[in-house]
């Protein structure tokens, strides 16, 4: 049977004002589990459908042991990373928060931050996507353990989706040498703001947090011995959006894009809900939809 979830309009006035909102308990035990196990895995190569990710950051015996790993659409990859990274709910979370007619899937990233893991500089997702129309994102970030300060949780400048987007690529992003919140404490001098109030999402394992794609965030280091910080992270797109002819697209999502065409093929970037009810029509075949709601609900109106 379906799961019951409807977005208020109280959560979505939370939203934007903070940039982000949390959402509790979003996938069962049972399927927090499958998903931790998938992710070893798949670091390690074993991909179910034989196809490899766009981005494989960290391999065994030849990276850094103490980096924070990331696969790049390891929806590709694995049917049961597939099907919640393309669930419907997510679609329709992440829709109706940024007041889109629908969402599509722009990427997933698979993270593994293992004990003693560095940081993830904070940056806003929006500076790498000027090439899409329209420019939006929405990041939904599952917790596969119980995350805490200590272990490297994601993290928020409060209200940052608000302050000017930055234009440019802030260098180190992955276990940065210098302060990981360094980038983000100009673009708040450059806001106004001298004092940004920075938010490390505390949450138990299979809740969620959604972001805007212009609120700064990252992660701290993984302080403890013993327990790795795995999660998922869906970034969804409008279901309208479409490659901008006058921008060259980025390296990921460029790939995808054909010569003379601007459309988002949903072969790539599939559709994940809708406000009409249209979904890519390959999903239920290919990886079902493990968190489907029993009814889809409509966008909430403010």
């Amino acid at each position: 049977m379906g799961r019951q979830l409807k977005i208020t309009a109280e959560q979505i006035a939370q939203f934007q004002q903070d940039g982000y909102l949390v959402i509790d308990h979003l996938v069962r035990p049972d399927l927090v589990e499958r998903l931790r196990d998938r992710i070893e895995p798949l670091f390690y190569g074993q991909f179910e459908t034989g196809i490899y990710p766009d981005e494989w950051y960290w391999r065994p015996g030849l990276s850094l042991p103490d980096v924070t790993r990331e696969i790049c659409n390891g929806w590709k990859c694995d049917r049961t990373l597939a099907s919640v990274a393309l669930s419907s709910t997510i679609g329709y979370i992440t829709a109706t928060l940024s007041g889109w007619p629908g969402a599509r899937i722009g990427q997933d990233s698979v993270w593994w931050k293992p004990p003693g893991g560095k940081a993830v500089a904070l940056h806003q997702d929006g500076t790498y996507i000027n090439y899409i129309e329209p420019p939006e994102m929405a990041t939904c970030w599952i917790a596969l353990e119980d995350v805490t300060a200590d272990i490297g949780t994601i993290e928020y400048a409060v209200g940052s989706h608000t302050w000017p987007l930055f234009t440019h690529e802030i260098g180190e992003f992955h276990a940065p040498e210098r302060d990981y919140q360094a980038a983000m404490k100009s673009a708040a001098a450059a806001a106004g703001v001298a004092q940004p109030k920075v938010v490390k999402i505390e949450m138990p394992a299979g809740s969620c947090v959604v972001h805007h794609g212009n609120t700064w965030h990252g992660s701290g280091p993984n302080l403890t011995s013993d327990r790795p910080r795995r999660s998922l992270g869906v970034h969804t797109l409008s279901s309208a959006a479409s490659f901008r002819p006058d921008v060259p697209a980025g390296y990921i999502y460029g790939r995808y894009k054909r010569v003379g065409d601007t459309t988002m093929d949903e072969s790539f970037f599939p559709i994940l809900w809708t406000q009409n009810g249209y979904r890519t029509p390959f999903l239920q075949e290919y990886c079902g939809d493990a968190l489907a709601l029993e009814a889809l609900p409509q966008t909430v109106a403010v």
